[in-house]
This record gives C-alpha cells, sequence and structure tokens, in this order.
C-alpha cells in the first residue's frame, strides 16, 4: 500500500511541489560536485607549478641562424659568364661567375715578355764579367813588357848607352800600363758586382712575381664558392655587371650546420651554463620539437653590440632588463629544413 501510494498513479498529472521535492536532491549532488573538483583542480595546478617552477627558463626571442658567406670578385672586370641562380645548392670550390679573362691574360703576357728581357740583360752582364778577366789579363802582360824595356833603358842609361829621353819614355809607358791595368780591374770589379750573387738578377725576379701576380689575377677571374650552400642575394649576378673588389655579388647561406639565437633576460642566466639540455620549437613547423643544447653564452648584451649602444650617463636614466644571446645547437642534424631567420621558442633545463 506504501508503494502504491508513494507513486503516481497512470494518467494523474504530477504537482508542482512533487517535482520541485524530486529535481532539488540532483541540484544539490551537483553543487556537491562542482565545490569539490573546483578546489582539486586549483591545488593540482597550484601543485605542479610548485613543483615545476625554477626548473626550466624558456624565451620566444629566438631564431635560426647560419653561416651565411658574401661572396664578391678580388679582381676587377665585367662578369661574362654565370652559372648559378638564386636557390641553387652548390659544393665548395664550385665555379659561381666568370670575369672577362681577356685583359689578364694580356697583362700575364706582358710579364713573361719582361722576364724574357730581365734574362737576357742577366745574360748580357755575365758575359760582360766575364770577358773583364781578359782584359785583366792583357793588361798585365802589356805591364810586364813595358817593365823589362824599361829595366833594358835603366842599364843603358847607367853604361851611357842611351839618353835619358829614352828611359824617360820606357817609365812613361810603364806608369800608362799600370793606369791600363787598374782600369781593367775597376771594370771587372763593377761588371761582377752586377751579376747578383744567387744568380738571379733583380730585374728578373721582379719579372717572375710580375708573371706569379699576373697569374693569380687571371685565375682570381674564376669566382668559385668558398663553402657548401644555398645561393642567395644573386639579383645583381648578371652578363655584363661590372665586378668591384669589397662589393658583395651573391650571398651563401651555410648548410652544414644551422642553430639558434635566444635572447634570455638577464635574471634567467643566474643557474644557465653550456651544456644544459633545451627543447626547440620552431615556428614554421608547429608541433614539432627538437631537442638541443646549450652551447655557449654570449660575452655581453645585444645593447653592447649595437651600432649606437645606449648612453646611460645622465638623469635621465631608465633601468631596463637586459637581453643576453644564448647559442642553442642541435643535438641532431633536423629533419626539415631550417631557413635563417625564422622565429623560434626555446626551453632550457636549468637541472640538466
Amino acid at each position: 500500500m506504501n508503494k502504491m501510494n508513494s507513486e503516481p498513479l497512470s494518467g494523474q498529472e504530477i504537482t508542482g511541489e512533487e517535482l520541485q521535492e524530486t529535481v532539488k536532491p540532483k541540484r544539490n549532488w551537483l553543487r556537491l560536485v562542482l565545490m569539490l573538483i573546483v578546489p582539486a583542480l586549483l591545488l593540482g595546478v597550484g601543485g605542479y607549478w610548485w613543483l615545476t617552477s625554477g626548473k626550466s627558463v624558456s624565451t620566444d626571442n629566438a631564431a635560426v641562424k647560419q653561416d651565411i658567406t658574401s661572396v664578391g670578385a678580388q679582381v676587377t672586370g665585367p662578369i661574362s659568364e654565370v652559372f648559378v641562380k638564386e636557390g641553387d645548392k652548390v659544393k665548395a670550390g664550385q665555379l659561381l661567375f666568370r670575369i672577362d679573362p681577356a685583359p689578364y691574360r694580356v697583362a700575364l703576357a706582358q710579364a713573361q715578355a719582361q722576364l724574357a728581357a730581365a734574362q737576357l740583360a742577366e745574360r748580357q752582364v755575365v758575359t760582360q764579367a766575364a770577358g773583364t778577366s781578359a782584359d785583366i789579363t792583357g793588361a798585365q802582360n802589356q805591364l810586364s813588357i813595358a817593365q823589362r824595356a824599361l829595366a833594358r833603358q835603366a842599364e843603358l842609361l847607367k853604361r851611357g848607352f842611351t839618353t835619358r829621353v829614352s828611359y824617360d819614355e820606357k817609365l812613361a809607358a810603364v806608369r800608362n800600363a799600370e793606369t791600363a791595368l787598374a782600369d781593367a780591374r775597376a771594370r771587372a770589379a763593377n761588371a761582377h758586382a752586377a751579376v747578383a750573387p744567387g744568380g738571379e738578377q733583380p730585374s728578373e725576379a721582379a719579372a717572375r712575381a710580375a708573371i706569379a701576380k699576373a697569374q693569380l689575377d687571371l685565375s682570381r677571374t674564376d669566382v668559385r664558392a668558398p663553402a657548401s650552400g644555398t645561393v642567395a642575394n644573386a639579383d645583381r649576378l648578371l652578363p655584363g655587371q661590372q665586378a668591384v673588389p669589397g662589393i658583395g655579388m651573391l650571398s651563401l647561406v651555410g648548410s652544414e650546420q644551422a642553430w639558434l639565437e635566444a635572447n634570455f633576460k638577464e635574471k634567467d642566466l643566474a643557474r644557465m651554463v653550456p651544456g644544459q639540455r633545451a627543447t626547440i620549437e620552431v615556428d614554421a613547423y608547429p608541433g614539432r620539437k627538437w631537442a638541443g643544447h646549450v652551447s655557449s653564452i654570449g660575452a655581453g648584451t645585444g645593447s653592447e653590440f649595437a651600432i649606437l649602444p645606449a648612453q646611460n650617463a645622465n638623469g635621465n636614466w631608465v633601468k631596463v632588463t637586459q637581453r643576453v644571446p644564448v647559442r642553442i645547437k642541435f643535438d641532431q642534424v633536423p629533419d626539415k629544413p631550417m631557413i635563417a631567420g625564422l622565429s623560434a621558442t626555446i626551453t632550457v633545463e636549468l637541472g640538466s
């Protein structure tokens, strides 16, 4: 009877009071669940934050870096041939472009002609130096003859068989022969002094140096890649364009190894040391992470290496948190192309 009385009869309507009594226990149970779950979530999040805080630092002020080499000409001249274009992959030593070699071939021929002239002049000097030995021998013979003739005249003069005039003539002949011998020896000394001790005349050495310079300039008309990489900024690399030393004609973005430069706040560096593990996230590849490590910590803040460093020696100085560049390297070669300049987020595990 109680059960029958507690259940509404079929076909009978439920009153508002009965409906309110049925829903009220359900609301109370839902309120109790919410009151327990929300504090539990807050406690869980707070505990996790407390346990993990201070074990890592992160920054999104980071970018991918690669070696970028500016390639230019070492000699002046118009570009005659171009062998690469924007975006090409090149290997170290590969020919990039060629400067018109005709003027440098002419310069090489001129240097070779100078060497031939210098060698001819050297042979003439050596021959002349060798000829002076014969002159000295002849002068010595003439002096000996004059001395013997003077001795005979002196003996005849002593016996009274000749005149004083004849004796003086023979004496003058001896003096002339002595002078001729001295002149021959002086000419020989000058001739031998003109011959270089090492066997090569200075003019010949200068000509050989000119040939080496001309050959070097001629070889530099072929501009080759100093390293492997990707061609960039090749807009000015056109046939007919004048190449000038010191002005880059293209850039090579190194493909060997990419790294990241992360600018951490100065307060984040207290426990950071090289070798600590890092997690790398590149904005261009969302959802991907790479393992890395701290390679080095910069020796100065970014403002110290700026073109116009900040001048804080004034009364309007405002303290600004400085950023220090930290180099992060990949542990392995990334499986995605790392384009120089891509934005990234770096997290460094300070306890690692």
